[in-house]
């Protein structure tokens, strides 16, 4: 093989093709032992810069396509990287080399056959070869090219593939492959000459009869539409020749409806082309008739697999899309009604088959057609009679039916609008709240991923179909009830049909008004109901179960105003809960979560014929309700109970004792936890079994659970097991700290520590979980600091800082940051402590690199951050030493190349500055101490292209330091006892001097310009922002980078503020929130 390389490589002697056949013959041979090898020598000829001399040997010589292919890749290769640097006329030979090959081989109808991959290779070569001479070396290739094409028809073929495939260089493909100048060269040349190659197809279409070349013009002009000039198009007989001559032959069907897409897709295009786009339109729906009529069903046609015409509806549903989007407007009025209407029916008729991705694009367009239409009924209704509604295609306009504006634009479209509603609900997406769903086996089990795009469907969807109901409420309530009606009595059955109706009904919550959606419910509901009672089979009822529980979920507002509902829908889940069908269970604890969010006051307040709040009966009944749950469902369950106690109106307090109802809630975490105590008290070493550590862990999340929800009252819940918790913290401390110690920190790797130390972070959560849900009058943080706050310190704080890194639990710094942040002053003598056991410790770890322990990263600056907004003064009393290297860690996260971790350093070092400037006692020190570090380091960040993101808080702390300076706030010398010059005179020298050595690339009167610009008091944060802007753009470092990061800032303020209008717009159309999205005005 090493022999067989030399030979190749020796460009001495005549090129051996055979050779090479057989090397590129064993690449390809899976079991010959010498594939490796051949690879090698493989890789080495493309490595060497020569190799393309051979390429014509090798073309010309060898019979084998992967060799040939493999010259082709040299030869592109070399034009791609190295076409500048050769000789002038090795370019042209090579031009004219594949020029010749290409006329050779496509001149013929047997070889345009035999070597159709072939040449579709060469053609990309030719084109490579245009991107670097055409048009300023080449400039008589379009006139060369058309002139040939009328030589033969098989090369007018392939010359159409040429100027197909350089139309979608030039236009598609050019941004990430071209400079801007190039690009827009050859768009010019391209125009310019337009109408040579426009003379050609039209010749073509005219007088060919060959269909191969028929169907590659149609393609060609295809790819011209979306630039051409627009008389080309609508100062022809363009559109005719498409409508009339080749939509109707099945064999041009698809390529001439490719070519009536562009068209129709146009727009912003002036008034005087609304009668030629009227004319399109027109002549296309007569021709489309004869193809099939609107009442046509697809569904068959599209399922019987014939690949023309399942691309024949994919494109009829772009044109009909593309046409509607950009002109409904211009059909919009009384003479175009009827076809107008035919046209939207037959969309309807193409929504109806089963693909998604002709579903999405028909879909997009209804969601953009009913909200145009809702825009316009409700301004009618605002305006009165007389008021004109907006149409979809470009604003303004709308069926000039009389005076009555937005009503008969709803009413034109009646009959339409219904059969969308019966597509939508046909068809509706699966919520991300349904766990239940049926496999490709047709076996329904529990969801296990989140599926994105069928998330994003189901919005869109639910949008559309809010829409609608605004438009119609009755037709949307008919066809869903009619749909129902066909379940119950079987005759059209399917879990499938089940599932989207159940989802659309769910998905209108809101859109009908109280009376509407009551009746409507009800109705729902007890259908519902009746057909689980009904249906044999443990899938089918599990199916009925889920549509149950989510249709309940979705319409809070109905069951808050009819308990006996309520509580018969909560009495259903509850039964739910013993089902063992996969995702039922789960399903029915998210609902009844879900329900006691929305619903928990009538669950805590004495209703209408009842003798006691229902949640008295709920924790009577609480052992039983969840004997079949697992761990994770029976938390969950807890939560939903913790929610409704949440609720401490005074309509609430009058009825319930809400301490006893936690301890009662909490029996039976707490017995266990009890159990688990007695037998510590025989021997501790029972609180290592594993099954009583995944007890304790299962009490913990419980209680967590509860806490979360219920909030303050928690203290007298914790009160109970407050100090045995603690007690197994330690514990569980000790044994970890003995184990590593005798073992070493693979201990820390086996089974029983892992557990224990998830018990520990589940002790942690939950005192984080109690601290920051802790307030008056139950645990105010005066009680918190002065109760449970001394005896958590000694034992949590003292295992971190004795523990080796590996064993140390960030959940500690999280319990510290919530501790600090929510209980103020209360702990600021407790700070130092604090400090000293986790500060040093923790920066240590997180030092090393960029890299390791993430978690405790992320928390330790999270925890400063509390520290220095809430607790300042403590930093000052803490050592010296301490307190640089308080400053060096927020320089160093400043510097973190994650950007969180340094948007997190930049915040504190504004607040620290902020705090210092009102605490005179330690501004000076600490200005003379870090101030000037702190601009220089600031500068490097900015100056060092990894942290474009921070730009504006960059400009924010360097103005206010600059400015401290200038206004004279520094009355400390910054050099020290021997500096000479004002403060401001010594920054600027400094500056001057810092910046020149760092930047040779920038002129003194740069930086001279630069410098004086920071010390301007005069500029605001915006004119600030672009004197910085500019000088990072002097750099050398930035000029050739995409500095887009510069103006993150404003990127995103304009991102918010769209968002913060579409949600504006949501929210004003009643039903486009979710129950989830908004928020209870009487709790």
């Amino acid at each position: 093989m090493e022999a067989a390389a030399a030979s190749l490589l020796d460009f001495s002697k005549e090129f051996d093709v055979t050779l090479l056949d057989q090397i590129i013959n064993c690449t390809f041979n899976s079991s010959d032992p010498n594939r490796g090898a051949a690879n090698t020598i493989l890789m080495k000829l493309q490595e060497s810069p020569d190799l393309w001399t051979r390429v014509d040997a090798i073309l010309d010589r060898s019979a084998n396509p992967n060799s040939r292919f493999f010259a082709l890749q040299i030869l592109d290769g070399t034009i791609k990287s190295r076409w500048k640097i050769l000789p002038a006329d090795q370019r042209e030979g090579i031009k004219n080399y594949v020029v010749t090959k290409v006329i050779g081989m496509s001149s013929s109808d047997e070889m345009l056959t035999k070597e159709k991959l072939f040449i579709g290779k060469l053609n990309l070569t030719l084109i490579n070869i245009l991107k670097q001479e055409w048009p300023h070396n080449w400039p008589t290739f379009i006139s060369d090219l058309v002139g040939s094409s009328k030589t033969s028809e098989s090369l007018c073929e392939n010359n159409m593939q040429i100027l197909k495939l350089l139309s979608e260089e030039v236009f598609d493909f050019s941004k990430d492959q071209m400079t801007t100048e190039k690009v827009t060269t050859m768009k010019t040349s391209l125009n310019n000459e337009f109408s040579q190659i426009y003379q050609l197809c039209q010749f073509i279409l005219s007088h060919s009869q060959r269909p191969s070349l028929l169907k590659v013009t149609l393609q060609t002009l295809q790819r011209f539409l979306t630039w051409i000039p627009l008389g080309f198009i609508f100062q022809t007989t363009l559109i005719t020749t498409l409508t009339q001559k080749f939509f109707p032959e099945p064999m041009f069907r698809n390529d001439a409806l490719e070519c009536l897409t562009e068209i129709a897709s146009l727009t912003d295009l002036d008034p005087e082309y609304n009668l030629l786009f009227q004319n399109l339109y027109l002549g296309f729906m007569a021709k489309l008739g004869e193809v099939f009529k609107p009442d046509t069903n697809l569904v068959p046609i599209f399922e019987n697999d014939n690949d023309d015409d399942c691309n024949f509806i994919q494109r009829l549903a772009l044109f009909l899309c593309g046409f509607f989007k950009s002109h409904l407007k211009v059909l919009e009025s009384p003479e175009y009604q009827t076809q107008l209407v035919e046209g939207l029916f037959y969309l309807v008729r193409v929504s109806e088959v089963p693909d998604t991705e002709i579903f999405k694009i028909c879909l997009e367009y209804w969601n953009t057609f009913t909200h145009d239409l809702y825009d316009s009924d409700i301004k009618f209704r605002v305006k009165g009679e007389g008021g004109v509604g907006g149409g979809v295609g470009g604003g303004g306009g709308g069926l000039n039916l009389g005076n009555s504006g937005g009503v008969a634009r709803k009413n034109a479209y009646r009959y339409v609008l219904s059969g969308v509603r019966n597509v939508m609900i046909s068809k509706m997406a699966k919520p991300e709240e349904v766990l239940i769903v049926e496999d490709e086996n047709g076996d329904i089990v529990c969801e296990t991923m989140k599926d994105i795009d069928v998330i994003v469907q189901y919005k869109t969807m639910k949008e559309t179909l809010v829409y609608l109901t605004h438009l119609n409420c009755d037709d949307t309530e008919n066809i869903m009830l009619e749909k129902l009606s066909f379940q119950v009595d079987g005759s059209q059955w399917s879990r499938g049909n089940l599932n989207t109706l159940c989802w659309a009904v769910g998905s209108i919550s809101g859109a009908m008004t109280e009376e509407e959606e009551k009746r409507f419910l009800v109705t729902v509901i007890k259908d519902l109901l009746g057909l689980c009672e009904m249906k044999r089979g443990k899938d089918n009822k599990a199916v009925i179960a889920s549509n149950i529980m989510y249709v309940v979920g979705q319409y809070p507002r109905f069951l808050k105003a009819h308990w006996k509902f309520l509580k018969t829908v909560v009495n259903k889940l509850f039964e739910f809960m013993h089902e063992v069908h996969p995702g039922v269970q789960d399903m029915a604890c998210d609902t009844f979560l879900k329900i006691s969010q929305k619903c928990k006051r009538k669950f805590v307040t004495l209703q209408a014929n009842e003798d006691r709040p229902f949640i008295c009966e709920l924790v009577d009944n609480l052992p039983d309700i969840i004997s079949d749950l697992a761990p994770h469902q029976i938390q969950a369950f807890y939560e939903a109970v913790g929610c409704m106690l949440s609720d401490k109106g005074q309509a609430v307090t009058s009825h319930i004792d809400r301490k006893a109802l936690l301890i009662r809630l909490m029996d039976l975490p707490n017995r266990s936890w009890r159990g688990i105590m007695d037998a510590a008290a025989n021997s501790v070493d029972s609180l290592l079994e594993p099954n009583t550590i995944k007890e304790v862990i299962k009490i913990l999340k419980s209680n967590s659970r509860v806490c979360g929800t219920v909030g303050s009252l928690f203290s007298f819940q914790l009160e109970i097991f407050f100090l045995d918790m603690l007690n197994v913290y330690k514990v569980y401390s000790e044994r970890i700290s003995q184990a590593i110690a005798e073992q070493g920190p693979i201990a820390t790797k086996h089974a029983l520590i892992r557990s224990m130390r998830s018990a520990k972070k589940e002790v942690l959560k939950l005192l984080s979980t109690f601290v920051e849900k802790s307030g008056e009058p139950e645990s105010g943080p005066a009680s918190v600091a002065a109760g449970f706050l001394p005896p958590l310190l000694g034992p949590i704080l003292d295992d971190y800082n004795r523990n080796i890194s590996g064993a140390r639990d960030p959940e500690v710094l999280s319990l510290m940051s919530v501790v600090v942040s929510r209980l103020k002053e209360h702990v600021t003598n407790e700070v130092p402590r604090i400090m000293l056991s986790v500060f040093e410790c923790t920066l240590q770890m997180i030092t090393v690199n960029f890299e390791d322990f993430p978690e405790h990263r992320i928390r330790f600056f999270e925890f400063l951050k509390s520290v220095n907004s809430f607790t300042f003064q403590a930093l000052f009393s803490i050592p010296a030493e301490h307190q640089k290297l308080v400053v060096d860690s927020i320089v160093w996260a400043f510097k973190h190349t994650e950007r969180n971790i340094s948007e997190t350093g930049l915040d504190i070092l504004f607040e620290l500055l902020n705090n210092v400037a009102q605490a005179p006692a330690i501004a000076q020190g600490f200005y003379q101490q870090f101030l000037l570090p702190l601009i220089q380091d600031v500068l490097g960040v900015m100056t060092d292209r990894l942290h474009k993101s921070g730009f504006k808080m960059h400009a924010t702390l360097l103005q206010q330091m600059f400015h401290l300076v200038q206004l004279n706030q520094v009355t400390v010398p910054l050099s020290g006892d021997g500096q000479t010059l004002s403060n401001p005179e010594f920054l600027r020298d400094h500056m001057g001097s810092l910046l020149v050595q760092s930047f040779p690339n920038l002129t003194r009167n740069q930086v001279g310009t630069f410098v004086e610009g920071l010390f301007n008091v005069n500029l605001d944060i915006l004119a600030f922002k672009v004197h910085l802007r500019d000088f990072l753009v002097n750099l050398k470092e930035f000029s050739v980078e995409d500095n887009t990061g510069l103006f993150t800032e404003e990127t995103e303020e304009t991102a918010r503020l769209r968002s913060e209008q579409l949600n504006m717009q949501r929210s004003s159309v009643p039903g486009m929130l979710k129950p989830s999205e908004i928020a209870d005005d009487d709790l």
